[in-house]
């Protein structure tokens, strides 16, 4: 909104509109600049992929080794694939900017197994009666595995997009490393939604440096749950 609302002011400024009441009215919704939170830990992760119908599971790792969004995984081809260079090209996405993603030794090893022996112009990843996956079809099978694999609160398909950029922020790998991977133009929105997820100099610095007072837990507190 604020570029947005620059943009205008620059255009009322310059004398291209007669007011700029219209705008100067325009309120953000509360809490859209909170960053992203909802993530899966490793552990969670592991939990969810087991849990997953077998024919969807392979769709979710997919996800989980790049970081793409659904529709870009969906469209994937084998041929979009390159073992040698250990990279998913991205050909379509949702700002229409093609890119490569990079994999890590066990994304490839994945990536390999699921491509073996086909041909390049075939569909990666397709549901069990052999069509596309297609907007929508992921919601209901997302919902079940995260029942079973005891996921709370459950997490979207989108959630593990954040989850790759959320471990990878918390693992030292640099914003703009990030933001490539996953086809920002910039590491505002990265820095933005995972920024505090990032190791700190200050949290080891405070964590290291406040005071410590030696003083042990109350033995006769007891957490709730817990019989003493």
């Amino acid at each position: 909104m604020s570029l947005l609302k620059a943009a205008l002011n620059r255009s009322f400024h310059d004398g291209l509109v007669a007011s700029d009441l219209a705008w100067r009215r325009v309120r953000p919704f509360k809490g859209v600049d909170a960053a992203r939170t909802r993530f899966l830990i490793v552990a969670e992760a592991k939990r969810l992929i087991n849990a997953c119908d077998p024919g969807f599971r392979p769709l979710v790792r997919a996800a989980l080794e790049t970081g793409c969004r659904y529709g870009e995984v969906g469209r994937l081809e084998v041929a979009d694939f390159s073992p040698e260079a250990g990279k998913i090209a991205v050909r379509r996405s949702k700002t229409d900017r093609p890119r490569h993603v990079v994999l890590t030794d066990e994304g490839v090893a994945f990536f390999r197994q699921v491509c073996a022996g086909r041909a390049g112009g075939e569909i990666m990843f397709r549901r069990p009666d052999g069509e596309p996956w297609r907007p929508s079809n992921q919601g209901r099978l997302m919902a079940a595995a995260c029942e079973r694999a005891r996921i709370s609160p459950p997490i979207t398909f989108h959630g593990l997009r954040h989850t790759w950029a959320s471990i990878a922020m918390m693992n030292g790998m640099p914003p703009l490393i990030i933001a490539r991977n996953l086809g920002h133009t910039s590491t505002r929105m990265v820095e933005k939604h995972y920024g505090h997820l990032a190791p700190s100099f200050i949290d080891d610095a405070i964590r290291s440096g406040a005071p410590k007072f030696g003083l042990k837990p109350d033995q006769k507190v007891a957490a709730l749950g817990v019989k003493p």
